[in-house]
């Protein structure tokens, strides 16, 4: 249960992201200060809104649930990113800065065509509310599952309204300036967690290493060759394909490469990003790992229930937390949904606005800043009523189905912005044939179950690339 000390500390959470929403109410005047911030934002601040916007409470609750289970094999996955970055940096930055774009798939006409263009925008806000609903949905169904006071059907209200009216009052610079508030919670919460179990565990941190190299939850590198299970090769090659797309194509993280001065201060931020994976990752694993040592210290303190559910994590949250801290801990959780959530809604109301709107009512005489919130509250509400749709469904085949399909699309699409910036015969023709052969291949991939989940992006992004490229030869050139 949840003290009233708690709940206040969760309270003053939600005003404060209010506070920041309603600072930069004044200075939302066109549609370029909702969604560019007027490019007044530093690198360290976008650095650490594309981290916040990156981690979701599925990695807050899920990694240790992981490492709590298992072992470290999952680690790669998310250090990848060092070897994205130099990528990032030397092609897609000075690309989208380049041409002065709000979404990033404005590129896919100027390479390509506008329908290309629509493909992708449309299958990228298809996606993010799906997104929207299940970030807030799953750290909602946690905290019921650990603490009955947590009323689920609030936790996704309260989320969703909150993260939608500093979205909506203050646009991308409150959503960067919430996201850097949350990314010190998320981080210190989990700082302050591994404290708490190092100072009641004997022998501390040596202990918790001394028995973890005992039970062998260590365990990061897997040599053997299998594409079904998460080995090395599997890991790496699925964690730089997945990270290639959410950092070059992704645009909730490609609007923070728009919101800096300059292209210089763009890189930056991603170098940021980069370097504070590293040790969030080791405090996320090593997180998991401390948990098993303290609950196998006192075992009479563990709910055998929530490692199944992967509600481990906020289950110590609860039980073991001082009075105060839990708060802070819950909120820690909220931000971690609510830091991807409003990320999500101001990038749908951008590529909206950018690819879809203006193209078919370039003559509205409606503000073009007004329709710019209309969609954000829009996208915002669809994907808190997707969230409460789920509460009433089979969430884990939900879950499980819903990054089979759109999963590998968004694979397909990665592939589509590598043609258009690696190659000079792609064409439009050739481009969506390679989309509808890649995606059926994806199909039958998923089908026989041939690979694992984490290589879906890897064969999306190859397949689409490979028959784009050699549809394309049949077609003459159209740039």
């Amino acid at each position: 249960m949840l003290s009233f000390i708690d709940l206040i500390v969760i309270l003053l959470y939600f005003l404060v992201l209010c506070w920041v929403g309603y600072n930069f109410l004044k200075k939302q005047k066109k549609t370029k200060d909702f969604f560019k911030g007027g490019k007044r934002i530093p690198a360290w601040a976008a650095g650490l809104s594309i981290f916040g916007t990156a981690l979701s409470p599925i990695t807050f609750i899920a990694v240790p649930a992981k490492t709590f289970s298992s072992d470290w094999s999952y680690f790669f996955l998310n250090i990848s990113i060092l070897l994205v970055a130099p990528i990032i940096m030397l092609f897609f930055i000075p690309l989208y800065r380049n041409l002065g774009i709000t979404s990033a798939y404005e590129y896919l006409e100027k390479r390509f065509n506008n329908s290309i263009r629509l493909i992708g925008s449309v299958v990228f806000i298809i996606f993010q509310i799906g997104r929207m609903g299940i970030v807030i949905f799953l750290p909602a169904v946690a905290l019921n599952l650990v603490s009955g006071d947590i009323n689920i059907f609030s936790s996704i209200l309260l989320m969703g309204i909150v993260s939608l009216i500093y979205t909506l009052m203050g646009g991308i610079e409150a959503v960067i300036w919430t996201d850097v508030i949350q990314v010190m919670i998320l981080l210190g919460g989990a700082l302050l967690s591994l404290i708490f179990i190092v100072t009641n565990i004997n022998g501390g941190i040596s202990e918790i290493i001394e028995s973890g190299v005992i039970d062998q939850k260590f365990n990061i590198v897997d040599k053997t060759w299998s594409l079904n299970q998460p080995t090395f090769w599997v890991v790496i090659i699925g964690g730089f394909f997945a990270n290639l797309i959410t950092y070059g194509t992704d645009q909730t993280i490609v609007q923070r490469y728009l919101v800096t001065k300059s292209k210089k201060e763009a890189i930056k931020g991603v170098w940021i990003n980069a370097i504070i994976s590293i040790p969030a990752t080791l405090i996320f694993f090593f997180l998991g790992t401390a948990l098993f040592v303290f609950f196998k210290n006192f075992p009479k303190e563990l709910n055998d229930d929530f490692i199944i559910n992967d509600a481990i994590f906020p289950w110590f949250i609860v039980s073991q937390l001082p009075i105060g801290v839990s708060g802070i801990l819950i909120a820690a959780i909220f931000a971690a949904a609510m830091s991807s959530l409003s990320s999500s809604m101001n990038a749908s109301a951008a590529t909206y606005v950018a690819d879809i709107h203006s193209h078919f009512n370039s003559k509205s005489i409606m503000n073009r800043l007004k329709v710019s919130r209309y969609a954000t509250l829009i996208f915002g509400v669809l994907g808190i009523l997707f969230a409460i749709f789920l509460v009433t469904t089979n969430t884990k085949s939900l879950w499980d189905e819903f990054q089979r399909v759109l999963g590998l699309v968004i694979g397909s699409l990665g592939g589509v912005f590598l043609l258009g910036i690696m190659t000079k015969k792609a064409n439009s023709d050739g481009v969506l044939i390679g989309i509808i052969l890649s995606f059926s291949l994806q199909i039958l991939l998923g089908y026989l179950e041939a690979i694992h989940l984490i290589l879906f992006s890897a064969t999306g992004v190859i397949s689409c690339f490979i028959f784009g490229y050699l549809a394309s030869l049949f077609f003459e050139k159209k740039i």
